[in-house]
């Protein structure tokens, strides 16, 4: 598999790559086993890696971590990545589920509040008819115990899923992708978040002038200010000033 390169956000390598890109790779991955896993980055994931060595790594040694923010894609083309567009992870699920059915491709949904990953199930095959969802697994709000692991594995190893999309909060997402990634018998695990909410119509997503302005953090803290106030009103300020120095040349983040 051919790869896109990355750019240096932080110490974090970015995928330059579009959407539509980063929908052939996966695509292309029909049929092959283990082979990594897809974060998708924004700014606040990046902020927060540089100050957490282990999930820096993670992001570094994904096979993909794409742009799911707009700051990230405008960074990418100021690196002189013109082509790089936002990969945003419900955008990027929707784009896999509705290609994936010509070739057949197989998909597992791991995550959500219970109940959340059969709806989502229940609506995208509404949507893309011919869509195949081999399995869907609710795991607790901690890490699996052995007998929970032991389930999981079992699960996907009789239904052979190309893609696991995984829906948990980050960076619990990506850890448990670096983790399970080796051990598990399917294609590759994609993290994309909050896209189990807002796909099942669990959550209502900004609008898209929002999302394409680089302002659907505004919306997301209005709608959930409790849990996410400190990850935009302290991480992307901090973002900002970090990037201004790394571009300026003031501070140095080399990728790990």
């Amino acid at each position: 598999m051919s790869l896109p390169p990355r750019f240096n956000v932080l110490g974090t390598g970015v995928s330059a790559l579009s959407l539509t890109e980063a929908r052939d790779l996966i695509l292309a991955a029909r049929g092959q086993k283990q082979l990594g896993y897809v974060c998708c980055a924004t700014a606040y994931n990046a902020n927060l890696a540089r100050s957490r060595p282990a999930l820096r790594a993670h992001y570094n040694r994904s096979l993909l971590t794409t742009p799911d923010g707009m700051p990230l894609v405008w960074l990418g083309r100021w690196h002189g990545h013109k082509r790089t567009t936002r990969v945003y992870g419900p955008d990027l699920l929707e784009a896999v589920c509705a290609a994936g059915r010509a070739v057949g491709l197989r998909h597992f949904f791991y995550g959500g509040d219970v109940g959340v990953a059969e709806q989502l199930k229940d609506r995208l095959i509404a949507r893309f008819p011919g869509l195949t969802v081999v399995g869907t697994f609710t795991p607790p709000f901690r890490e699996l115990d052995t007998g929970e692991l032991a389930d999981l594995r079992a699960r996907v190893t009789a239904a052979q899923p190309d893609v696991i999309w995984i829906g948990l909060s980050s960076p619990k997402q990506e850890l448990f992708m670096a983790t399970h990634a080796a051990t598990l018998d399917a294609g590759m695990l994609i993290g994309v978040g909050a896209a189990f909410d807002f796909l099942s119509g669990r959550v209502p997503q900004a609008p898209l002038w929002m999302q394409r302005s680089g302002l659907e953090w505004l919306h997301r803290l209005a709608t959930d200010p409790r849990r996410l106030w400190r990850r935009y009103l302290v991480h992307n300020p901090m973002f900002v000033i970090r990037t201004l120095a790394q571009l300026t040349g003031l501070r140095k983040y080399p990728l790990d």
